[in-house]
C-alpha cells in the first residue's frame, strides 16, 4: 500500500534531506573541496602531488592498504573454520563457540590494544613463557603486526556472522548431490560450499576492511603513526585545520572505503547465488573423523583462547597495580576503579547522554525514511536511503575533519562559544555515523509488517496519523529497539570522530577518556577499568535488548489484535 504524497510527508522528507545535506554531504564535500583547491579557490592537483612526494605519506597509504588486507585475511582464517565446522558437522559446543566468537565485537580494538601488548608484546606474558621454555619469542605486537593482530581479533566476527547466515541458507540438495558424486572434505568446501556462501563472506570482509581502514585509536594506542587515519588526525591537530595534506589523506580514505564497498558488489555482479530453497540447517550434519575432530577442536580452542585474551587482559589490567615483565600482574588493587569513579564519572554521564540522543535521533530518522520509501510515492525517496546508508563509507576521522572545517566560523546563538566546541556536534556525528545501522533495522521491521493491518485500521475509521501511532510504530517496536540499541552501543565505543571533536575533558565521553588514560603507563590501569565499565555497559545493553526483542516478538500477535482493530 503506497499512499499519495501529503504535505506532512513532504515536510518530513525535506527535514531529513536538510539534515543529511548539512551534516553529511556538505562536510564531506568541504573536505574534498579543500583537497582539490588552492587558497584562492582555484582547482589544483598540487596537494596530491605533495602528498605522494612525502615518504611518510606514501608509506602510510601503503601501510593502510596492507593492514586492511592482512586483517581481512587473518579474520578469514579465523572465521572460516569456526563457521564451517559448527554449521556442517556434528560439533559439540557449536552454540557456545558461535556465542564466544562474537564477543570481541563488544570491545573496541583500542581498548584491548594495551592489554594485548602486556599479553603478546616483546615482554608480554606469552613471549616471556616462550623465551623461558623454548628460548625464542614471536613479534606479535611489533609495529604493523600489532595493529593487524589486534584489528583481526576484534573484527573477525563480521565475517563469522555473515558467513554463518550464508551457510545456513544454502540449499542442502546441492551439497547432498555433490557428496553423492564423490565430493568431500576440502574439495566440497572449495567447489560448492564457499562459492555459494560468497555473498555473505564478501559482505563481512568489506565491513572488516572498512573498520580497520577507519580505525585511528588502535594505531595511536600502539604508537604506530605511519597509518593513513593516524596521519590525517595528526596533520590536522598538530599542523592545523588549513593543512591540505590532511584533507588529501581524508579523500583517499573515503575513496578506499567506497571502493571496498563497490568491489564487494562488483565481484558478485553477473553471478547467480540463488538457491531453490533455504535449507543448509536441514542438511544432515556429518560426523568428524577422529583425526579431523582432533584438528578441528584443537584449532577452535586455540582460536577462542586467543580471541578472548583481550577481555581477560583488560580485566587483569584493570585490577593491577604493577604489571611489568611478568606473566600476570604482580600486585592487585581496586584503586583503578576508585580513580575512574572519582575522576571520570562525568564521562560516563556524557556517554549515556550523547549516545542516547544520537540513538533516539537515528531511530526517528530511520523509521521516517523506511516509511517514506515503503509506504509513500515520494519522488526521489530512494535517494534518502542511499545517502543515509552511504554514511557507512565515511571514516569517522574524515567526518570530524569535515565538521571542524565546515563549522569553524559558526558561533552558537546568544553565546560566544563556537559550534565546534559544543557537545551537540559530537551527538550529531554519532547520529550520522550510526544512522545506517538503525535504518536497516527499521526498514526490515516495516517490510515484515503487512499493509493489510494498516488498511484494516483505516477501514475501521482510524486516521492516518492514528494508524501510524497505534499500529505501525507498536508493531515495528522490535526493529526500532534493535536499531536504537545497535546505534547506542556502537556509538558508546566510537573514537574516530570523537577524537577529532572533543575540545575539553568536561564534554568528553568514555571512549575519549579511555584513550587519554592509555597514553601513559601510569594511566593504563584506570584506562582498563574504564574500558571494563564500557564493555559491561555494551554487554548488558546487548543482553537486555535481546531479551526485550524476544519478549516483543512473543507478544506481537496479541499487540496486533489489540491495536489493529481499534480506531
Amino acid at each position: 500500500m503506497t499512499q499519495r504524497l501529503s504535505p506532512a510527508h513532504a515536510a518530513i522528507a525535506l527535514a531529513i534531506a536538510a539534515f543529511l545535506i548539512l551534516f553529511l554531504l556538505v562536510p564531506v564535500a568541504t573536505v574534498v573541496y579543500v583537497a582539490f583547491t588552492n587558497s584562492d579557490g582555484s582547482l589544483t592537483l598540487t596537494h596530491f602531488g605533495s602528498f605522494f612526494s612525502l615518504t611518510l605519506m606514501r608509506e602510510s597509504f601503503y601501510n593502510s592498504l596492507y593492514v586492511g588486507g592482512m586483517s581481512v585475511l587473518i579474520s578469514s582464517l579465523i572465521s572460516l573454520p569456526l563457521a564451517y565446522f559448527t554449521m556442517r558437522f556434528r560439533f559439540r559446543g557449536a552454540v557456545l563457540v558461535q556465542t564466544l566468537g562474537v564477543l570481541p565485537l563488544i570491545m573496541p580494538p583500542f581498548v584491548g590494544a594495551a592489554a594485548m601488548q602486556l599479553l603478546f608484546g616483546r615482554s608480554g606474558s606469552v613471549n616471556l613463557l616462550l623465551n623461558d621454555w623454548f628460548g625464542f619469542g614471536i613479534p606479535f605486537m611489533e609495529g604493523l603486526n600489532g595493529v593487524i593482530f589486534v584489528e583481526a581479533l576484534h573484527y573477525f566476527p563480521f565475517i563469522l556472522l555473515n558467513l554463518t547466515v550464508a551457510l545456513a541458507n544454502i540449499d542442502s540438495a546441492m551439497e547432498e548431490s555433490a557428496q553423492n558424486l564423490g565430493a568431500s572434505g576440502f574439495r566440497l568446501f572449495r567447489r560448492i560450499v564457499f562459492p555459494l556462501a560468497m555473498p555473505g563472506y564478501l559482505a563481512g570482509a568489506a565491513l572488516v576492511f572498512l573498520k580497520v581502514f577507519d580505525d585511528v585509536g588502535t594505531p595511536l594506542v600502539l604508537n604506530v603513526t605511519n597509518i593513513l587515519a593516524a596521519q590525517a588526525y595528526l596533520r590536522i591537530t598538530s599542523i592545523g585545520i588549513d593543512d591540505p595534506i590532511g584533507y588529501v589523506a581524508s579523500v583517499i580514505m573515503v575513496i578506499a572505503s567506497i571502493l571496498a564497498l563497490w568491489g564487494s558488489t562488483w565481484v558478485m555482479r553477473g553471478r547467480d547465488y540463488a538457491t531453490q530453497q533455504r535449507g543448509g540447517s536441514s542438511l544432515a550434519k556429518r560426523e568428524l573423523k577422529p583425526w579431523q575432530a582432533v584438528l578441528a577442536y584443537g584449532w577452535i580452542i586455540l582460536v577462542l583462547i586467543v580471541v578472548l585474551s583481550p577481555h581477560l587482559g583488560i580485566l587483569l589490567l584493570s585490577f593491577s597495580k604493577v604489571w611489568s615483565y611478568s606473566v600476570v600482574p604482580d600486585v592487585y588493587t581496586l584503586d583503578n576503579y576508585v580513580t575512574v569513579f572519582r575522576d571520570s564519572s562525568g564521562m560516563m554521564v556524557n556517554t549515556l547522554l550523547y549516545c542516547g540522543l544520537a540513538a533516539g535521533a537515528d531511530v526517528l530518522i530511520g523509521t521516517a525514511i523506511a516509511y517514506l520509501i515503503l509506504r509513500t510515492k515520494l519522488a526521489g525517496r530512494q535517494w534518502l536511503d542511499f545517502v543515509a546508508t552511504g554514511a557507512i563509507a565515511i571514516p569517522g576521522v574524515v567526518l570530524g575533519i569535515g565538521y571542524l572545517r565546515t563549522f569553524k566560523d559558526f558561533q552558537l546563538p546568544f553565546t560566544d562559544e563556537p559550534f565546534t566546541a559544543f557537545w551537540l556536534i559530537i551527538v550529531i556525528a554519532y547520529a550520522v555515523r550510526r544512522l545506517p545501522y538503525a535504518l536497516r533495522s527499521c526498514t526490515a521491521a516495516l517490510q515484515q509488517l503487512h499493509v493489510s493491518l494498516e488498511e484494516a485500521a483505516e477501514n475501521l475509521g482510524a486516521s492516518k496519523n492514528r494508524t501510524i501511532y497505534r499500529v505501525v510504530v507498536p508493531l515495528m517496536a522490535g526493529g526500532i529497539l534493535a536499531g536504537f540499541v545497535t546505534s547506542f552501543l556502537t556509538a558508546a565505543v566510537e573514537l574516530s570522530a570523537t577524537i577529532m571533536l572533543v575540545t575539553a575533558q568536561s564534554n568528553a565521553p568514555m571512549s575519549y577518556g579511555i584513550y587519554l588514560y592509555m597514553q601513559s603507563i601510569a594511566g593504563r590501569g584506570p584506562g582498563a577499568a574504564l574500558g571494563v565499565i564500557a564493555v559491561a555497559i555494551v554487554a548488558l545493553g546487548t543482553y537486555f535488548s535481546n531479551r526485550l526483542i524476544r519478549n516483543r516478538a512473543a507478544g506481537q500477535e496479541t499487540q496486533m489484535l489489540k491495536t489493529g482493530v481499534q480506531p
